[in-house]
Parts: structure tokens; sequence; C-alpha cells
């Protein structure tokens, strides 16, 4: 039985993520980054009246003579880094999700979101996923994706993840799920699927939108078939890629659970 050799030569290939970093995971091209040379102010403005024009979901833009980069409508084609390398890089990391929509924009949003309130939500997110305990059932819901995600997230459950491990679990049927993967740019046609799957699910209950396209529509914002992404249950973290790496929606899964620390305002 060749498994048995190939168990023997290769060892226990499990990622130790969370309880250690991983190597593989540190390399994928996550995100986007600004440069030092975008973060302009008012009195050194930067140089990019073309920037905004680069963007084909229109996730870049310019505010008070400095860059704003939306990573909730970034789809990771990379067009700004090819043609303003001075201002955009790749960035490789794991931990991306966030647990609010304006913590996507990026440098920190400022005045746009309210420290009390972001506060107050985290407290009542950790509250309600305490009852959960360390054994999570996971249902997915596509809301009209391209797929990509769809891989991603099958990975989880391969022997090189093992989400289960964590006692995380997939099943079939929303009433028996603890937590809601939603995909896809908000089809209209999902619209009361979704809504029938989430009022299914017992209390309490937890939705991580899973991809761009879940977070704002992506390239398929605004159709004569969709919305701006998933809007129309309660989001509690978003895992923003095209696609996300296993490893990041693994981390939104950990950080809606509680398991995670909360990320802090991006810059």
């Amino acid at each position: 039985m060749p498994w048995i050799a190939r168990g023997l030569r290769d060892g226990f290939v499990t990622t130790r993520y969370p309880r250690r970093p991983d190597d593989y995971g540190e390399g994928f091209r996550a995100s986007i980054a600004l440069r030092r040379e975008a973060l302009g102010d008012a009195e050194r403005p930067t140089d990019a009246s073309e920037v905004p024009d680069l963007c084909p979901t229109g996730a870049i833009g310019v505010r008070a003579g400095q860059i704003r980069l939306d990573r909730g409508r970034c789809i990771l084609c990379g067009r700004c880094v090819a043609v303003r390398p001075d201002l955009f890089r790749f960035d490789a990391a794991i931990e991306i999700a966030v647990d609010h929509r304006d913590l996507l924009v990026v440098p920190a949003p400022g005045e746009d979101l309210d420290d009390a309130a972001l506060e107050a939500r985290r407290r009542e997110l950790a509250t309600r996923v305490r009852a959960l305990g360390r054994s999570v059932h996971v249902r997915h819901v596509d809301c009209g994706s391209d797929g990509s995600e769809e891989w991603e997230i099958a990975a989880l459950w391969n022997p090189f993840y093992d989400l289960q491990r964590l006692g995380v679990y997939l099943t079939a049927s929303p009433r028996h799920a603890d937590l809601l993967l939603v995909t896809g740019a908000g089809a209209a046609g999902m619209h009361e699927p979704l809504e029938h799957a989430y009022a299914a699910m017992a209390q309490p209950r937890v939705v991580v939108a899973v991809g761009t396209d879940a977070a704002s529509g992506g390239l398929f914002a605004m159709t004569y078939a969709t919305r701006s992404g998933v809007t129309h249950v309660p989001i509690d973290v978003y895992v923003p890629g095209s696609p996300p790496s296993p490893f990041s929606i693994l981390h939104g899964i950990l950080l809606a659970l509680g398991l995670m620390s909360r990320p802090g305002r991006p810059t």
C-alpha cells in the first residue's frame, strides 16, 4: 500500500497554525499594501491624480492628499502594483480578517469608525460565541460566487488544514449550524434562500463573509443580477481577498469565535 510508505516518508503534514506560525501561509499574497510614499497629507499631497483609474472595482481613492485603499473591494488583480510600484506592493500575510467593514479601509478610517461602537460590537459578539463551546458546526451558502472561494473553503477540511482538529465541522443543514460562511456577490436570486438559512439557525449564530465579492460585490457589484455583496444578513467578520487563502478563512472563523486577538485599526 503506497500510502503507508508516503506517510512514513512525509511524516506529519498537518499545519500547526494557529498554535505556531506557518511559513507556507506567510508566503501567500493576501492583500495590497500602501507604501510610505502613498501616505501623503494636505501639505505634501501625493501625486496620484490618475491612481483611482487603475482599479477596476473602485477600491482606490484619494482623500485630503492621501491615497485610501478599500481591501473590501480589492480583487488582487495587481494592476496598481504593476503600474505604480512606488505606491503599492503585495503584502504576504495570513491574518487579514476583520470584525468591522470599515477596518478593511487603509490607512485607518479615522473619524469614520466609532471606537465605542466597535468595542460594544465586539463585546456583544464575544458574549454570543461564548455559548458555542468547543464544538462548532459550519454551513456554507454560495450567493453568486465565481467558485474560487469554494475551492479554498473545501481545502479547510483536507489533511493539511484539518479544521476538525480545532473542533470545527461542516454540516449540510443550517438547523445544525452555529456559523454561516457566505460567499458571492449577493445574487438577487439568493436573497431569500440566504435569509431562510440564517433564520433556520439556532441562537447563538455567527456569520462570516468570505472574499471580496461577499464584502462589496467585487467586479460583479450592482449588476442586473447582483447587489454590492452580501448585505441582507448581519455580518460579524469579513475575510477579504479574491480568493482569500484557506489560512485567512481559518483566521476569520477563529476571529469570529473569539479564539484570535481582535485586529486594531489598519495602517
